[in-house]
């Protein structure tokens, strides 16, 4: 940390090494300067920043004076270039799931902290949700305008690597709200009408078999790739499952007459994974936990045949969640059957993925949905058996990000007696983070 220094009413001759002084104008505040400056400094928000501001000038206010000579700390001589820390297909990732609207926040940074605290080692956050958002900076002639949360992936990658995490950048691929609603030409087409077709409605869902949507998403992979991160994860790599499936339209059926969806779905993740794999990162993929069962209806709609999926990636990451699995296995309550579900999940998965060398590391649920069991314990229950049946690591969603639960767990499943839950692998050259300690430091330094 930069030693305070007062600042005096004359422009200072030199700034110490790292900082910069900044003359403040009229109307300039602390966190004003703190958001101008956030791009060049090692910080990662500008609420982080501003604080090492006044600590920095020994001052505790906002407000600035027009004149005023603030010292800005923690200065980049260069942007950050972060490389990506390759692990082996089977390392065993223990994540949480973040929004890019979280991640690039300050309560992020603070989640992130506490999971690496209570034993986590990985963390999973959005560069592309399903609505279409990009919540990076990406120039792409698709693209459109973004909200941009993570405004440095090098920087956010760095302070992930930091702390321990196997950084994993999600992606949903072929459900994209913003981009059929700019470019409805790269919808799915209505046999009845010749326009943009809707699910139940909505009009959510790009072409998975037009050319033009599966670049614009493997060219967003591949940059991300050589951002820093660790993985990149493909979800919604599927074409539409609900909807009227006879008036739906597509690219292939004239292009490819002889494919399947299926079809369509091996053939991009061919693709993809030659493109990505020379990168040195994972690719890991999104599949709806009832494909394990191999229903007919289930495999026509989604297009996603698990045996064909897995030659094209490092990771399946099944989303078997208990209280998703209604209708199945003449269970009323599937929310409370954890046991059953993540066996019966697992088994299927392991079994049809025999032949592949493809890693089965699950998501689990983390959240109170359909069932009156959630607990720490529900926590513990999953992840457990998800181990015994073969999975390697695991993956907790909560859609608003509040893992109370898993956080609870975490302690109680370390602490069991031979490696019941996991086996606590770490990144390269990382040892576990005691919890007294694991919240030391400053993020993005």
């Amino acid at each position: 940390m930069v030693p305070a220094v007062k600042t005096a009413d004359l422009q200072p001759q030199f700034a110490p090494p790292g900082t910069e002084f900044y003359s403040a104008k009229r109307g300039d505040s602390v966190g004003s300067v703190a958001r101008q400056y956030l791009k060049r400094t090692s910080y990662l928000t500008s609420t982080e920043l501003a604080e090492a501001i006044r600590r920095t000038n020994n001052r505790s206010g906002n407000n600035l004076k027009s004149g005023e000579h603030v010292i800005i700390p923690g200065i980049l001589s260069a942007p950050i270039v972060e490389k990506t820390i390759p692990v082996a297909k089977d390392f065993e990732v223990r994540a949480i799931y973040l929004t890019g609207v979280m991640a690039g926040s300050d309560h992020g940074i603070r989640i992130i902290k506490h999971w690496r605290e209570v034993g986590g080692n990985a963390v999973v956050f959005d560069i592309k949700d399903s609505d279409g958002s990009v919540n990076i900076p990406f120039d792409h002639p698709l693209a459109g305008r973004q909200h941009v949360y993570i405004r440095d992936v090098p920087k956010f990658a760095r302070f992930l690597h930091s702390q321990g995490m196997h950084a994993i950048a999600r992606i949903a691929i072929f459900r994209d709200q913003r981009l059929v609603e700019a470019h409805p030409e790269l919808a799915v087409k209505s046999h009845r009408t010749g326009q943009a077709w809707r699910e139940n409605g909505k009009l959510v869902w790009t072409d998975t078999s037009n050319p033009k949507v599966q670049e614009y998403n493997i060219a967003l992979a591949k940059y991300v790739a050589d951002l820093g991160v660790d993985e990149i994860q493909f979800d919604y790599v599927r074409f539409p499952a609900e909807g009227d499936q006879k008036d739906a339209a597509f690219y292939f059926q004239t292009e490819h007459p002889t494919w399947h969806r299926s079809d369509v779905i091996t053939d991009f993740l061919k693709h993809a994974y030659a493109e990505l794999h020379p990168k040195g990162v994972l690719l890991s993929l999104d599949v709806f936990g009832v494909m394990a069962w191999q229903r007919p209806v289930d495999l026509s709609h989604t297009g996603q045949d698990i045996v064909g999926m897995a030659k094209y990636c490092d990771v399946l990451s099944p989303m078997i969640y208990p209280s998703h699995f209604f209708g199945m296995d003449g269970i009323a309550h599937p929310g409370d059957a954890p046991e059953h579900f993540i066996g019966e999940s697992m088994d299927r998965f392991k079994l049809i993925t025999k032949d592949s060398n493809a890693i089965i590391r699950p998501w689990l649920q983390a959240f109170r949905w359909r069932t009156k069991t959630y607990s720490p314990e529900y926590i513990e229950t999953q992840v457990r058996v998800a181990k015994e049946k073969g999975g390697v690591g695991f993956l907790f969603w909560n859609a608003g990000n509040d893992y109370s639960k898993p956080y609870a767990a975490m302690p109680v499943m370390k602490a069991a007696k031979e490696k019941k839950y996991f086996r606590g692998d770490e990144m390269p050259g990382v040892a576990a983070v005691p919890a007294t300690t694991a919240s030391a430091g400053s993020g993005g330094q």
